[in-house]
């Protein structure tokens, strides 16, 4: 599996200190899974961020020195290790490894959607048939969507399996699913803006 496109490096930066929302680090951790170019990134951005603590001048203590917390002597968890199946395995652990065995709600002709829940804020799959455009939208805040199967494509930029779209509120789109359709994971940390008047009065149902 070849990615062309990558987590942009604030994304990495937030992974790698544990900042970022969940349900993005849930796609991120995806990513990293199936792409070393971006895990090395986030590994020498630990070592850097690592090296800088250790650099910084300490404050004097009166009294001794506690131990520090059990979690505090251990490093953290490395980046996840490849993945060589349709579902990397930071999503499989909550949505299995088969993308067939999936349910899904249908949304609209040729579209569906599946919740994911326990991720700690808005992560869901869409699967697509072949040609379908999906609803027009803006974003409030980061919306990260990684291709699981298939392909899609955003103006003349093609995504790939593995490839990731990672956008802010700066970015208006309406992606293509390609001639084979595309099953994607997508995660935002705050609602999308929805162009049609319809698709907007149909997001309750959806929980869009």
């Amino acid at each position: 599996m070849t990615m062309t496109r990558h987590l942009d490096d604030s994304t990495l930066l937030s992974f790698a200190a544990g900042s970022l929302p969940a349900s993005l680090a849930v796609v991120a951790a995806a990513h990293l899974a199936v792409c070393p170019r971006c895990r090395d990134e986030v590994a020498m951005m630990e070592l850097v961020g690592g090296a800088i603590l250790d650099n910084l001048r300490g404050t004097a203590m009166r009294g001794p020195v506690p131990p520090a917390p059990e979690a505090e002597r251990h490093p953290p968890p490395a980046p996840p290790p490849a993945a060589t199946g349709e579902v990397p395995a930071p999503l499989a652990r909550l949505i299995g490894n088969s993308l067939d065995a999936l349910r899904w709600r249908w949304v609209s002709p040729g579209s569906w959607l599946r919740h994911v829940p326990n991720a700690g804020g808005r992560l869901h799959l869409f699967k697509c048939s072949r040609n379908v455009t999906l609803p027009e939208h803006g974003h409030e805040g980061s919306e990260i969507t990684m291709v699981l199967r298939g392909t899609i494509s955003d103006g003349a930029v093609l995504y790939r399996p593995g490839d990731v779209q990672d956008v802010d509120d700066t970015v208006e789109h309406a992606p293509v699913a390609g001639q084979e359709g595309c099953i994607c994971v997508v995660a935002q940390d705050r609602p999308v803006r929805f162009r049609s008047m319809i698709v907007r009065l149909a997001r309750p149902w959806h929980g869009m």
